[in-house]
């Protein structure tokens, strides 16, 4: 098993995106300095979209010129289109993310567009982007289950995954937007992943709608993955599952692998601060395990 992990940090992006309550910019640039400062590897800090499509990321340009850069952190954005890089190059970002479905519903619903038409956008975007010197990741979106058509087939997943690593991305990240992922599944999945893509060129995206996204990091460690996403505090909640956690919590990861004597490289404590700051910004409690455990909320 491996004795060192990187985590990629969605809090900012994918966490924040799928909140309700309003954060200003300068809220924004402060979480992430503070994941900077916690020595988190990779910080996805924002989305190049259309603010019509995710209104709280509509300041990306702004969040982006305000952050204080760690010679020791990657900050990537995600990028729709040409447009979305034409912005974040103009922005100064080194690299970026496309997004991809699994299922042909989910595609269509999610960016109007099927698989195929989504992977000739993704074609360009990957061709300007690598001649500009940007590195190119691809989220693998509803590969452990589709809102829309139920169980996904393996070996689709594993296509699509194969198709979007020809493409250029360096690593294509497997997705569990739903949360339905268990260990059961995990390694199902990853088998038919595994047989077209490396090992070092997959990185594990769980939700944490049904509980079982430690125990899926658990079960996919053996099969040599080494990077996992994850959001800082559990930020995010789950569209698709009204009132559910949402995103695996960096705090509750990193808890756990330092346990098991995995490296990170990043200081929880340090990461639990910037937990405990963005927590104090929104109108709920996070929903991280080892957040609640040492910040318990007030007795009534």
């Amino acid at each position: 098993m491996t004795k060192h992990v990187t985590i990629v940090e969605v809090g900012p992006r994918d966490g924040l995106q799928n909140e309700q309550a309003a954060v200003s910019t300068a809220d924004k640039i402060e979480f992430v300095n503070r994941l900077s400062a916690a020595k988190l590897p990779v910080i996805e800090v924002t989305a190049f979209v259309s603010p019509k499509w995710v209104p709280q990321l509509a300041d990306a340009d702004q969040v982006f010129a305000g952050i204080t850069r760690s010679p020791g952190t990657r900050y990537s954005a995600l990028v729709p289109n040409t447009e979305g890089l034409e912005r974040a190059l103009a922005a100064r970002v080194t690299e970026v993310a496309v997004f991809a479905a699994a299922t042909e519903t989910f595609s269509r619903k999610n960016i109007n567009k099927s698989i195929s038409e989504s992977l000739v956008i993704y074609a360009d975007v990957c061709r300007r982007a690598l001649d500009a010197g940007l590195r190119v990741r691809g989220y693998l979106s509803t590969a452990f289950g589709c809102p829309f058509e139920g169980a996904v087939p393996p070996q689709q997943v594993a296509d699509v995954a194969a198709r979007l690593f020809a493409l250029g991305v360096f690593e294509v990240a497997i997705s569990d937007t739903i949360g339905i992922a268990h260990p059961g599944q995990v390694p199902i999945v990853l088998d038919a992943v595994l047989a077209r893509v490396p090992a070092n060129h997959i990185a594990l995206h769980f939700h944490d709608t049904r509980g079982t996204a430690l125990a899926n990091v658990l079960t996919a460690l053996p099969f040599g993955i080494t990077t996992f996403d994850a959001s800082a505090g559990g930020l995010g909640g789950c569209p698709y599952a009204p009132g559910a956690a949402g995103n695996l919590a960096t705090d509750d990861l990193i808890y756990m692998l330092n346990g098991m004597g995995v490296e990170t490289g990043v200081s929880l404590p340090a990461l639990s601060e910037a937990s405990a700051f963005m927590a104090s910004r929104l109108d709920h409690p996070l929903p991280s395990r080892y957040a609640q455990a040492v910040r318990p909320p007030a007795s009534s």
